[in-house]
């Protein structure tokens, strides 16, 4: 099976992860992948293999020759975004691309190069986009297709390797991919998650992340009737929204700047609730930011009395940065991979996260590598065949050159 073909077979099976259901996976769906997954593993001939918990995990002893350096996992994630539709994904192939503006069928919307300039770079490639009604699925079946491929030909190759184990996790998108994850099943020294964008990037630096809920208690009286009596909650809550930094939200902000993310909002004048998440790369940065919040939920209920305004907020990730500065040998041996191919690598601050921020504090440092895909979690997504081969070589680099 080629590289494109598996990606095709992924990107075809609906795996949208979901917020709240209270088990892993958190949809069933996510297992018919797991299922083909472990099944295209055994194939390739892959000795140890098996699923828990919705986790697929592979482990290819070393070759010989390679018996006593350390073993490194590669990992990537099953789920889809719950952002935007991951059902029916039906993928637009353009072979030789021009290099121009793309129309997505489905929706009659148009991939403009005025958007996204690195169109432009990728002419003469082999464009994959969405047909505009559903995300492409390459965040992170590319890196699903990319892990399996360079496995498949280093072992149909004969060629010579290191310990590798393999782990295709579910929920990364919703921030659960290692609630669950066994260091039993996969006793690697390090490792790299395949999740990233660009091909020739290697990320080890990301936000610091937390979820907030505020929850606003009002007094429903009739409006005739309301004076000094009524506590509107929905009020109350669009004045909490406008006493946060107007500017320190997701569309202002870059590089190592962090923010509060309005994401979501609901209520009335009895009960409203905002959801945020906040973000930030600098550690006291982003305490001083769930400070700040605490502080204008404080105001409020000094203003309209105790209790009229409840947060909480739930801390998520790390930055991984924290961890990985002291295993620089894992980022200098992605960097050798990534200009044994041809590319100056690129290391960026990740404006999100990567199941390897937490499994680098559970002990596996696990920087990010590309995909070779563009603009996620949305319609517009897209990638190219020649990126994810690039990606694939990497990998295979990685695999024949373990650490000591």
């Amino acid at each position: 099976m080629t590289l494109l073909d598996r990606f095709l077979k992924y990107i075809s099976v609906w795996t949208t992860s979901e917020e709240g259901t209270g088990k892993t996976p958190s949809t069933d769906r996510q297992l018919k992948l797991a299922e083909i997954l472990e099944a295209e593993l055994r194939e390739i001939g892959v000795p140890e293999v098996c699923t828990e918990t919705g986790y697929v995990y592979g482990h290819l002893p070393a070759s010989p020759e390679f018996e006593g350096k350390k073993a490194v996992a590669f990992i990537s994630h099953m789920d889809t975004a719950p952002d935007f539709s991951g059902e029916n994904v039906k993928p637009q192939i353009f072979e030789n691309y021009d290099g121009c503006d793309v129309e997505l069928k489905g929706s009659g919307e148009m991939l403009t190069v005025a958007d996204f300039p690195e169109l432009k770079s990728l002419k003469g490639r082999t464009l994959i986009t969405t047909d505009g009604t559903s995300l492409l699925g390459a965040d992170d079946k590319a890196g699903d297709a990319e892990i399996m491929t360079a496995v498949s030909e280093i072992i149909s190759e004969g060629t010579p390797h290191g310990d590798i184990y393999i782990v295709f996790t579910p929920d990364e998108e919703i921030g659960e991919g290692p609630d669950h994850f066994s260091f039993e099943k996969c006793k690697a020294d390090y490792g790299y998650t395949v999740d990233g964008d660009y091909e020739g990037e290697v990320a080890y630096e990301n936000f610091n992340a937390a979820g907030a809920r505020v929850i606003f208690s009002g007094k429903n009286v009739h409006p005739g009737e309301a004076k000094d009596i009524m506590k509107n909650a929905a009020s109350i809550a669009c004045e909490f929204q406008s006493l946060l930094p107007e500017a320190e939200t997701p569309e202002h902000t870059e590089k190592r700047e962090g923010f509060y993310h309005l994401t979501d909002m609901s209520g009335n004048c009895e009960k409203a609730e905002l959801g945020y998440i906040i973000r930030d790369h600098d550690k006291d940065s982003f305490e001083s930011r769930k400070s700040f919040m605490a502080s204008v939920a404080g105001l409020l209920n000094q203003k309209y009395g105790e209790g009229t305004v409840k947060l909480e907020i739930t801390d998520q990730y790390q930055n991984m940065l924290e961890i990985m500065k002291d295993h620089m040998d894992v980022i200098d041996a992605a960097r050798a991979a990534i200009k044994s191919v041809g590319l100056e690598p690129i290391s960026r601050p990740v404006r999100g996260g990567t199941d390897g921020a937490q499994l680098s504090f559970k002990g596996l440092p696990c920087p990010n590598l590309g995909t070779g895909g563009y603009c996620f979690h949305g319609p517009y997504e897209h990638c190219t065949l020649e990126g994810m081969q690039t990606e694939v070589k990497i990998i295979r680099y990685l695999m024949t050159h373990p650490l000591s």
